[in-house]
């Protein structure tokens, strides 16, 4: 299988300049939603990385599977059960007892899926940046994962 993982990891960045693109224009429930999906394709780029494939969207079982590979800090666990509670309600108003997922989403929320997903997609940088699958990354910063990338 050939390596995709910068094809998922660019998409990934791309996401995440959506998401925040999505906040600003006032559809806030949409850059929660794009949020998770720009950490769930970062972490699937290092499974890609790794010479595997993976199937699901939920964070947290990404990481649980990438636990067998790396270190995954508490911090980014607790972002992704965080991100993963936006991946159906944020798009479905079955997910609600009455109105759109646009009733119930706010800036902060969208500023805070935002934040998450910055941390998971810079830990998913580190690991791609280094000098292979066997490294384990820290949680810190990588180019072109912050504001305004």
């Amino acid at each position: 299988m050939a390596d995709r993982s910068e094809d998922w990891f660019n998409q990934s960045r791309r996401d995440l300049d959506s998401a925040r693109a999505q906040r600003d224009a006032g559809f806030h429930e949409w850059a929660c939603f794009i949020a998770q999906q720009s950490s769930e394709k970062a972490l699937k780029a290092v499974f890609q990385r790794f010479g595997g494939e993976v199937r699901g969207h939920s964070l947290v079982e990404l990481f649980n599977a990438l636990q067998e590979r790396v270190e995954v800090p508490g911090q980014l666990r607790r972002s992704a059960v965080h991100l993963d509670r936006y991946y159906i309600p944020s798009r479905y108003p079955n997910g609600w007892a009455s109105g759109s997922p646009a009733d119930y989403f706010t800036e902060e929320d969208a500023d805070g899926a935002i934040c998450h997903s910055q941390k998971i997609v810079r830990f998913c940088h580190s690991i791609l940046a280094g000098p292979g699958p066997a490294q384990a990354p820290d949680s810190g910063g990588g180019p072109g994962v912050g504001p305004g990338t």
